[in-house]
């Protein structure tokens, strides 16, 4: 399986599992010049971006430890590029989670980090 369709695998479990936890999809892979965010969600009154992560080999932190400062960067500039693309959205307060699966494709743990890092 490629890189892009394992990506879009878990892209997908993510959704699922967010839209279990009562959280509602915006919009999905949204791409900007600085960089693109997995998915944008709505939890009540706030806007939830989430950075969705695979390791199959969790020794050097696992997924959620792979979001560095260049990453939470990329990640922030693209939430910037979205808003300013959804003024009606703008005024809503915002977070930025990860959710992390690591191990085996078939059977990974999964970690959500909520408010893994603050930007807004």
């Amino acid at each position: 399986m490629s890189a892009g369709a394992i990506g879009a695998r878990f892209e997908q479990r993510a959704l699922d599992f967010l839209e279990r936890a009562g959280l509602k999809l915006v919009e999905r892979n949204w791409r900007t010049r600085f960089g693109e965010i997995d998915l944008v969600m709505r939890e009540a009154n706030m806007l939830v971006f989430v950075e969705v992560r695979y390791r199959r080999n969790p020794g050097f932190g696992g997924g959620a430890a792979s979001v560095g400062a260049a990453k939470r960067e990329k990640i922030t500039r693209a939430a910037q590029g979205f808003l300013q693309a959804h003024p009606r959205l703008a005024s809503l307060p915002c977070r930025f989670d990860v959710l992390a699966f690591d191990g085996n494709a078939d059977a990974p743990t999964s970690e959500w980090r909520r408010a893994a890092f603050d930007a807004c």
